[in-house]
């Protein structure tokens, strides 16, 4: 909370003018990132491939000015999802409604039809790759923003190359 009224510009005390407790904020902000992801996967689903769908989902955030800040804002969020059963359950709900709306991009893709995987099991391969991006990012003290983003997309692009790949082309090709 102290961080939230921090980066607000607020007490402490007068977030709880507006919210009865602490998971009312992350209730929330849950909404509204949920509502933030089905803008996204909308713009997502106007591109012409998978891929350039894909780049509009993983880039969405790369004007976020400080993402080792947002990283170490998820780590805790996800900590404390481990300690309350209420929390745990508006993470799961965001991490599902994003993990629907890349599942359903790629069911959707004649990209998606070219590997043994399932659509979902691709979605969960992608987000596996970019959570533990994310959380490693947390640790990247010496990196600068644009580092940080440019290092998380260059490993998630190689990901889809490899996933997305047709019958006899190179992954890096």
């Amino acid at each position: 909370m102290h961080d939230i009224s921090a980066e607000a510009g607020i007490s402490v005390g007068l977030i709880y003018r507006y919210f009865q407790n602490k998971e009312a904020v992350i209730s929330a902000m849950a909404d509204r990132h949920k509502q933030e992801i089905h803008e996204i996967l909308e713009r997502a689903r106007q591109a012409p491939g998978l891929l350039e769908s894909l780049e509009v989902l993983f880039t969405a955030h790369c004007g976020e000015k400080e993402p080792q800040v947002v990283s170490a804002f998820v780590v805790d969020l996800f900590a404390e999802a481990s300690r309350n059963a209420r929390v745990a359950e508006l993470v799961r709900d965001v991490c599902e409604t994003s993990m629907n709306g890349v599942t359903d991009l790629i069911a959707r893709s004649p990209e998606g039809k070219t590997s043994d995987l399932s659509p979902r099991e691709m979605a969960e391969l992608i987000f596996a790759v970019n959570d533990g991006m994310l959380l490693r990012g947390v640790l990247k003290v010496g990196q600068t923003s644009t580092q940080s983003r440019e290092h998380q997309l260059e490993v998630v692009r190689n990901l889809w190359r490899l996933m997305f790949k047709t019958k006899g082309e190179h992954a890096y090709a």
